[in-house]
């Protein structure tokens, strides 16, 4: 049984939106539930974790900025950094809770030094993934081919050793792939139905409870202009970080401008100067950054690179999507939402104003695409959400 009593609960994440903000809702229900959570994250994200009523535990983090120049291109540019701000940021975190030891650890799957933190502490740690989660046979080498050439380069070799270094260090006998990628205990913040061969992933070590971000909607606010409030809604977005794209912004803009009986919201990011797109047709708006999911909420269609939030988010209120992958699990994702018939996948080379617009008329065109969004819906709500992950991780309470 869960345990009821109030606990001291420390959450450990980095300072991105895509791994904060699935899991402010499951914060929120262990506050109102009477419990304290500390909140260790760099300080931009502080606001957002005081929100929930956690107590922000501010640390100074290494990580680059969410400028994807700032990451470089290859594979070992992308994971290198988060070994280097776990070795920096250990120190700050063990010191931030120096006589306030949590009864249990809750963490990011990038936050390494909660694991070694857990173990020294002797606490349970859960992880809150808010991505895919590995299957029986899963290995790296499967999903994403270049890390068998990275464990094979100099470079790679050099970086393994490191981490084995570090984990020897702290008295984790863990292998480097295991520690960084198999949690003990995960509650998924994800849909079941975005999960690759879920038939085969370990259900007593993951527990999905679908999307917990819904209930964010509260707090964000969006009003159709006036003039718009009879059209059907187009919300196009790629994201926070993989946005410095002017050539797609003009493509849809040629596709859905003066589209009958469609408004567009443009979300173009901070990399992009408005001017570039040139005049704008009076059914086009754009932002560098709008309320996603409370524009989801009425939108009829989604222009997406299908990140793993904004697909579930779209899942959630049931919008059909066009996406148009940019990186990373992008591209899995993406053809996930086409085989689930909610999606059609659009490969960015092919992502032409007629493609676009074709896609739209398509998927809006498509009554089984509603009825098996809406049957999506349904299983994702009956995975319980933010309530039932606040279970799960009660359960794990000594």
């Amino acid at each position: 049984m869960p345990r009821t009593a109030p606990a001291h609960i420390a959450m450990f994440n980095i300072a991105a939106s895509g791994h904060v903000h699935p899991g402010l809702e499951v914060i929120r229900e262990l506050v109102a539930r009477g419990h304290r959570v500390s909140y260790a994250v760099p300080p931009a994200m502080a606001d957002l974790v005081a929100a929930t009523g956690a107590e922000p535990k501010p640390y100074t983090s290494s990580l680059p900025t969410d400028d994807p120049a700032d990451w470089g291109s290859g594979l070992l540019d992308n994971i290198r950094p988060f070994l280097d701000d776990a070795v920096q940021a250990l120190p700050q975190l063990a010191k931030v809770f120096e006589g306030d030891v949590p009864d249990l650890v809750l963490s990011d799957s990038t936050s390494y030094p909660a694991r070694v933190l857990a173990h020294r502490w002797g606490v349970p740690q859960v992880q809150l993934t808010t991505h895919m989660v590995a299957w029986e046979g899963y290995v790296p080498e499967d999903v994403a081919p270049e890390y068998a050439e990275m464990k094979r380069s100099a470079e790679g070799q050099a970086y393994y050793a490191r981490f084995r270094a570090w984990l020897d260090e702290h008295g984790i006998a863990r292998d480097v792939d295991e520690f960084a990628g198999i949690p003990r205990r995960a509650v998924v913040l994800i849909p079941k139905a975005m999960q690759p061969n879920a038939a085969l992933v370990d259900e007593e070590r993951y527990t999905f409870v679908g999307t917990c971000s819904t209930g964010a909607a509260r707090t964000e606010e969006w009003r159709r202009p006036e003039g718009a409030e009879g059209s059907r809604l187009l919300l196009v977005s790629l994201g926070s970080t993989f946005t410095a794209e002017p050539e797609f912004y003009r493509a849809c803009v040629e596709a859905y401008g003066d589209l009958p009986g469609w408004y567009v919201v443009l979300q173009i990011g901070r990399h992009v100067d408005p001017a570039v797109l040139g005049p704008l047709p009076s059914n086009i708006e754009t932002h560098p950054w709008v309320p996603q999911l409370a524009i989801l909420g009425e939108a009829d269609a989604f222009v997406t690179h299908a990140g793993m939030g904004g697909s579930q988010e779209g899942l959630a209120t049931g919008t059909p999507m066009i996406a148009v992958p940019q990186a990373a699990d992008q591209f899995m994702n993406a053809a996930l939402l086409e085989g689930l018939g909610v999606a059609r996948h659009l490969p960015k080379e092919r992502a032409t104003a007629e493609a676009l617009r074709s896609a739209l008329e398509e998927l809006t065109g498509d009554p089984e695409v509603a009825r098996r969004l809406a049957e999506i819906q349904r299983r994702t709500l009956a995975e319980g959400g933010a309530t039932r992950a606040a279970d799960v991780i009660e359960s794990e309470l000594p």
